[in-house]
């Protein structure tokens, strides 16, 4: 009996640690201190689907036109491909192409996504406007620090033998496919880390802990202010 109290203590014991590393990581920035960007002159978005962000970009401006590097004809089924700006987020592939909403998670799918190495794919969604329907913060950044952002998201796409995107499927609606791209989904690596990543390159600061889409939106800070 003493062994059995002993280690559920243990047990207990691990789970408020773990509880408790994991609250740090939460709250705690990885920059205390903002430095202020010059120059900002490129707004992005960052949506909170929930469980889940993406980087909203704008489809052209002065540094980058996207659809040099990823013809928006490509993107979607709609006939009108008048996209203003691009979404993208990184994720377990069967979990994204198999899960259009929170509510039809599967378990044995979200299980193997997150105790597995499992292989990933980019989710490209194109809007006419910034979408009101979901929650959305934006953060202003200099032109040099979009760049680095937007060479990051290239660099996430896995391309076949001619350089080509590598298009799955088309997505949930009539304005988003999903790309093949480099590599595993774990617990280690999840879809929000990877736009932690994406921010970082831009000097947007993030959480040490980034694996929940709430602490993205949470610690949203380049040092500049958005209009």
């Amino acid at each position: 009996m003493f062994n059995k109290k002993l280690i559920c203590h243990i047990c207990i014991l691990n789970l408020c640690l773990v509880a408790i590393l994991g609250a740090i990581g939460y709250l705690t920035p990885r920059k205390w201190e903002h430095s202020s960007q010059k120059n900002c002159t490129v707004s992005v978005q960052v949506s909170n689907q929930g469980i889940h962000t993406e980087i909203i970009v704008p489809v052209k401006n002065q540094y980058f036109n996207w659809n040099q590097y990823l013809p928006l004809t490509k993107i979607g089924r709609d006939a009108n491909h008048e996209y203003k700006y691009l979404s993208f987020g990184w994720g377990d592939r069967a979990f994204m192409l198999e899960t259009p909403t929170s509510g039809t998670i599967n378990p044995v799918i979200a299980f193997n996504a997150l105790f597995i190495p499992t292989p990933s794919t980019l989710h490209v969604q194109g809007y006419q406007v910034i979408p009101q329907n979901i929650d959305t913060k934006s953060v202003k950044i200099s032109g040099q620090h979009y760049l680095n952002m937007v060479n990051f998201i290239k660099n996430s796409f896995l391309l076949d033998a001619g350089a080509n995107k590598i298009k799955i499927s088309y997505g949930y609606y009539n304005s988003d496919s999903f790309f093949e791209s480099k590599g595993s989904y774990s617990i280690l690596r999840t879809c929000n880390d990877w736009t932690a990543e994406a921010l970082r390159e831009a000097e947007i600061n993030t959480p040490v802990w980034s694996t929940l889409s709430s602490s993205i939106m949470f610690h949203l800070n380049s040092g500049c202010e958005c209009g």
